[in-house]
């Protein structure tokens, strides 16, 4: 694995899609990608929900067990109903994707920012939240390890590199 990140990320409080409140701490121990979507994107959600429910698929086969972690960046609006319901449409399994929502708009901004180091940004006059398309793989520490494109994923790069991690 080549030009590591290593950003430690600070702990959050979010609820799942199911309505479970989860914090970093549930996920420690875990290798686990991540990626910032919400429910009424116009955009690049679409493309990247698919991929990530290919490579959710890819993994599952592989027989590697990590969690996806998918955080909305319009929780105003993306209640954990919404979040699964979206989530179903792509197919995605619920097993072992978490969706996220039940803080602020102030707070995910930030977050992202300072944690993964990508904007998310709601302008007041749109319904459309501005926000970075990469996933990004966490090891088992909640260390930031690689981001790729969320877009033209690499997913022989990401199986590679979870097996690396997963070892």
């Amino acid at each position: 694995m080549k030009d590591p990140l290593n950003w430690e990320l600070e702990d959050f409080n979010a609820r799942t899609e199911e309505g479970k409140d989860i914090s970093l701490t549930d996920l420690k121990g875990e290798v686990w990608i991540a990626d910032f979507i919400f429910t009424n994107c116009a955009t690049v959600c679409l493309p990247m929900t698919a991929n990530m429910t290919r490579l959710q698929g890819m993994l599952k086969e592989k027989g590697l067990d990590v969690e996806i972690v998918s955080f909305s960046v319009d929780p105003s609006v993306d209640t954990p109903e919404k979040l699964k319901e979206y989530v179903m449409k792509f197919n995605g399994e619920l097993t072992n994707w978490q969706l996220l929502t039940g803080y602020s708009q102030e707070f995910i901004e930030e977050y992202a920012l300072k944690n993964f180091k990508t904007i998310v940004k709601k302008p007041g006059t749109d319904n459309q939240v501005i926000h970075g398309t990469s996933f990004y793989l966490i090891d088992k520490e909640g260390i930031v390890v690689k981001d790729y494109d969320g877009i033209t994923v690499p997913y022989d790069d990401i199986i590679r590199d979870i097996n690396i991690l997963t070892k």
